[in-house]
């Protein structure tokens, strides 16, 4: 049956889900459009529900097998009309898919980390964008986990599961505060790593090819102290113009690059083969 009905509870519940505070409450949140559909399915996450709109496809052809994965998954399948379909959907360009499912919470001690982990936290990021293309950028470089500390920003926001194209289904997320993340570092013999504009050594003159962890702070105010005094390594990213910060994201990419080419340099991990033209 085809839903038409804006009124529709179902609908409703969905654009509440926009909502932290609804999101939070009920523990569900929202994954819209085919990449990140199809990369969620992949890594085994089990949605409860995809709505679809057939208008709003953007070929037809792979669509359908997706749907019917979802259907195999264990989700209520719901179409609905085009009006319907851009009610729920956050997205300026909808491609006519959008799952509801459980938020995947881990804990730390949910973590089995390979030997010479190389670990990405986030201290109170505030913008879901940023957030989610570290997500990304933690994926490319082979990161372990990403662990989301004293948060600002919900690591189920919407916008945070688009800019990670989907990797926050690949890449093992954990929330927790600074004092117990700290403590939990130490104990595990991981070399944490802060960057500040008044650190010496720069980026490239450290050694990150044990167990690291690359800490990164909010946008506004940087790290805090706690993180700073607590950091092995302190290093600055080399600034040759007039600005004198970068966005998180862009700061968080040049090092999470840094640790993964001295990997690939000391043979610890493996270049994939390039990827074939689209």
């Amino acid at each position: 049956m085809l839903i038409t009905s804006l009124a529709n509870p179902k609908v409703k519940q969905v654009v509440k889900l926009r909502q932290r505070s609804h999101r939070d409450e009920l523990g569900l949140m929202l994954v819209e459009g085919y990449r990140e559909i199809k990369r969620a399915l992949e890594h085994n996450y089990r949605p409860t529900q995809l709505f679809y709109c057939e208008e709003l496809f953007l070929k037809g052809i792979n669509e359908p097998k997706l749907i019917g994965q979802a259907r195999a998954a264990g989700a209520e399948i719901l179409a609905c009309s085009a009006p319907v379909f851009l009610k729920m959907a956050y997205r300026e360009r909808p491609e006519g898919l959008l799952a509801v499912g459980p938020q995947p919470h881990r804990s730390l001690d949910d973590l089995v980390l390979p030997s010479n982990a190389l670990l990405l936290v986030g201290e109170a990021i505030e913008k879901p964008g940023n957030l989610g293309t570290m997500l990304r950028a933690a994926d490319a470089a082979g990161a372990a986990a990403v662990i989301v500390c004293d948060r600002c920003t919900d690591p189920y926001n919407p916008n945070v599961v688009r800019a990670s194209t989907g990797t926050l289904f690949s890449m093992p997320v954990v929330e927790t505060d600074g004092g117990t993340l700290r403590a939990w570092l130490r104990a595990r013999g991981f070399a944490i790593l802060a960057a500040t504009p008044h650190a010496e050594r720069l980026h490239t003159e450290v050694d990150l090819t044990g167990n690291v962890a690359i800490v990164v702070g909010s946008e506004q105010c940087g790290l805090t102290p706690a993180w700073l005094e607590a950091a092995d390594l302190r290093v600055r990213i080399p600034m040759m113009g007039l600005a004198d910060s970068l966005n998180v994201s862009s700061a968080t990419t040049i090092l999470l690059f840094e640790a993964l080419r001295q990997r690939l340099a000391a043979g610890l991990v493996t270049a994939p083969p390039p990827q074939p033209p689209a």
